[in-house]
């Protein structure tokens, strides 16, 4: 005897298939309008232009422009500060640790003629500072006038930084314009 009392009913194919999913917003296609093909007396539009490069171009003008002033900046700068050393017949002290005896014209001549100031300025003062000096005493004036003409020859040596500085940019910025003019060339023959 079977187990079910009813009668085993054969499955039919249409039952197998899942109900189709219901309608999604994105789903819909709306129609496209027509429209008609113009007469032949009608103007058509030309296509779409490439965006102009005009702007990169100019940007790159400007880039190389400011490149050439930083040039010009830094080597004025170099040339004046050098001119006022010259003009000051500074000589390398004979004791000097480098570059003795050489005239101070540049940045490494005027930092050997500092530091060997420095070395006569604490020799005089027992190696006592200028704030470390009583104010009575006599030594104190010199190694005052020591602190100012290191700090003068200093100052020039910081100048001829910020000349070199500059200059460096320079060619840096006049590099980046001439790269941007290059891509510039690139993107007009490209559609």
């Amino acid at each position: 005897m079977s187990e079910s009392s009813e009668p085993t009913r054969p499955i039919e194919e249409s039952n197998l298939e899942p109900p189709p999913p219901p309608p999604v917003e994105a789903d819909r296609v709306e129609p496209v309008p027509t429209t008609a093909l113009p007469d032949d007396d009608a103007v058509i539009a030309p296509p779409p232009t490439r965006p102009s490069t005009k702007s990169v171009r100019v940007l790159a003008i400007l880039v190389m422009v400011a490149g050439v002033i930083m040039i010009i900046a830094g080597a004025v700068t170099w040339f004046v500060v050098r001119d006022q050393l010259t003009d000051e017949k500074i000589v390398v002290s004979d004791d000097a640790d480098f570059l003795a005896g050489e005239d101070v014209t540049g940045p490494f001549t005027a930092y050997a003629q500092a530091d060997v100031i420095n070395q006569h300025a604490l020799e005089a003062s027992g190696g006592l500072t200028y704030a470390q000096l009583d104010q009575d005493d006599p030594v104190r004036s010199t190694v005052m006038t020591a602190s100012f003409l290191r700090a003068s020859l200093f100052t020039s040596v910081v100048a001829f930084g910020v000349a070199f500085f500059a200059f460096g940019i320079g060619i840096v910025l006049i590099l980046i314009g001439w790269a941007l003019m290059r891509v510039e060339r690139a993107l007009r023959r490209y559609p």
